[in-house]
Parts: structure tokens; C-alpha cells; sequence
């Protein structure tokens, strides 16, 4: 297995209720990144979900890393840990790290943490074809003995402790479940795993912008399940993410044509935005296509460029 093309990671499908049935696996959902970690013959290579080369902004994890035999390949999610809880801001501050003094400044200062869900390849072996009931015990028996900042995720057949997890986790920063056959190979690519979120959070694409490209207002999004309907205007956002997006917009030069596109923003009517091709990607907060406006809880860094 090569990371050159990059690894095709699996992918998980929205659902509203909690699947139950012989053969299913629970796993907790972390606040964080999509994070492959490939253990060559000489090194540690970090791949971001698109497949982006991330190595260098988490040097406390590939000295981690080292200490698994080559030709390993893991699949799980890089967090940190604030206050008790896990912070998906924090994480993007690490992935952020633009040269190699600050990350390992930010490696001491925010100590990431890889919890890792599954194994692709074992000591040079392609695991992938095995089913996840082998692979997880392969995970395990590699993962535990050396500890952390690299550990699996817990994982549970008890539907019952599985929905407990869900119900009392989200104060921890889970974001809610993912389920898997336990008689399934890893899907490679394929969206077969399903994941079950908290409430009526969702990722949206980010079709555009209102306000200026130094000081953007409010998004315009198509919210995910939604993309033959008009898109939406999100409530103001928050200083910090006008912030962040306005560094978005600089860094990739993606600053958008002339507001000449229209959006419907709920409660004002139809206004003028600057549209974005290719889109970016946000996580929202919305229950109702008519009221209130969606709100922008973070943009989505892991799922465009990262």
C-alpha cells in the first residue's frame, strides 16, 4: 500500500435513528480530523481525508507513530483534548501549524491525540479485505500496549451501552455514533458505514459569501440531502469565524466574483452574494428550511483542502 495516489478512505452515511440488529458494531464519533497514518520503512507519513500530505503540523504524532512496525497503516481521527473535552478548533490550530518551529511549539502547547478506528495494513500486510470484527482486534492488540497519544476507539455490540454513549458523551465533545457490520471489509472510497449525529447538526457546502472578502458577514449554504433546493443565507457570523474565513478566502485565493448571485435569507428576502467555485465546507446548526437562518458552528477545513 502506497500513499501515492492517496489512500482512499471509508466514508459513512447520515441516519436519523439509531441501527440495531445482530452483526453491529458502535463506535464513538470525535470532534476532529480525518487522519491516515502510514508508517513507512523510514518513516511516518500523516494524509489528511482529501488525501493532502499533513505530516509536518503533527510532529508529536509521528514520533508516535515510529513506534509501530512499517508498513502500518491506520485510519482514525487526530483530537485534542481541552478542559475534558475534545476541541475541533484546537485541532485546526495544529493543522494550521505553518512552519515546522510552530508545530512543535503548538505540539507542546496542544498535545494531539490519535484515536484510531481502524487498520488498513499490519506490518506490511493489507488487512483491508478482513472483516472489522478481525480488523479491530488486530487494532487493539497492536494499539494497547503502547498507549497513548495513538489508542483505539471504544467500541461496543451492546446497543443499549451504545445509545447510553450517545446520550451522555456529547459532553466530552463526541459527536455522536458510527456503525459498522462487523462481518464487513473495509470500504474503501464507499460510503457504507453509517454514522448517527447529534440533533440537527450537518455539513453544508458553502456556495458563496455575503459582505466583503475582508469582512464577510454570513455564508450562503446548501445544507447536505438539500442540493436541488435554493440556496440558504446563515445567521451573522461570529467574529472569529468571520476571521477565519476571511484568512480562507486570502490564503486560497478563492475571494469570489461580484455579489451578482442570489440567495434567500430567511426574514430578509432575497439578497446579492459572491459565489464560490469550488465550494468550501462549513458544519451547521438548522431544523427548518423557513425558520430560523442556519447557524455557521465551524467551517470545514478536513473536508476541502485539509
Amino acid at each position: 500500500m502506497t500513499t501515492d495516489p492517496p489512500i482512499r478512505v471509508a466514508l459513512a452515511v447520515a441516519v436519523r435513528s439509531l441501527p440495531q440488529g445482530a452483526g453491529l458494531a458502535y463506535e464513538p464519533k470525535f470532534d476532529g480530523h480525518r487522519l491516515v497514518v502510514v508508517r513507512t520503512a523510514t518513516g511516518v507519513v500523516l494524509q489528511a481525508r482529501s488525501g493532502r500530505d499533513v505530516t509536518a503540523a503533527f510532529p508529536d504524532l509521528v514520533a508516535a507513530a515510529l513506534l509501530l512496525p512499517a508498513g502500518t497503516v491506520l485510519d482514525g481521527e487526530v483530537v485534542v483534548w481541552s478542559a475534558g473535552r475534545t476541541d475541533f478548533a484546537l485541532v485546526q490550530r495544529r493543522a494550521a501549524a505553518p512552519t515546522a518551529a510552530r508545530a512543535a511549539v503548538l505540539a507542546q502547547s496542544l498535545p494531539a491525540s490519535y484515536a484510531a478506528f481502524d487498520v488498513l495494513e499490519l506490518a506490511g500486510v493489507d488487512v483491508r479485505g478482513r472483516p472489522y470484527e478481525r480488523r479491530r482486534a488486530l487494532l487493539v492488540d497492536l494499539l494497547l500496549p503502547l498507549g497513548p497519544p495513538l489508542q483505539p476507539v471504544p467500541m461496543t455490540t451492546d446497543v443499549e451501552l451504545a445509545e447510553t454513549w450517545y446520550e451522555t458523551l456529547p459532553a466530552s465533545g463526541i459527536e455522536g455514533l458510527v456503525v459498522k457490520r462487523l462481518d464487513e471489509a473495509y470500504p474503501a472510497g464507499r460510503r457504507a458505514w453509517r454514522k448517527l449525529r447529534h440533533t440537527d447538526v450537518r455539513d453544508a457546502a458553502v456556495v458563496g459569501y455575503t459582505g466583503t472578502p475582508r469582512r464577510p458577514s454570513a455564508l450562503v449554504l446548501v445544507p447536505a440531502g438539500a442540493e436541488d433546493e435554493t440556496p440558504l443565507v446563515s445567521s451573522p457570523l461570529s467574529a472569529g469565524l468571520r476571521a477565519e474565513l476571511a484568512a480562507a478566502l486570502a490564503a486560497s485565493g478563492k475571494a469570489g466574483r461580484a455579489p451578482v448571485s442570489i440567495a434567500t435569507a430567511i426574514g430578509v428576502g432575497d439578497v446579492p452574494y459572491h459565489p464560490l467555485d469550488p465550494p468550501l465546507a462549513a458544519e451547521i446548526r438548522h431544523t427548518s428550511t423557513r425558520h430560523p437562518p442556519p447557524e455557521v458552528l465551524r467551517l470545514r477545513t478536513d473536508l476541502t483542502d485539509l
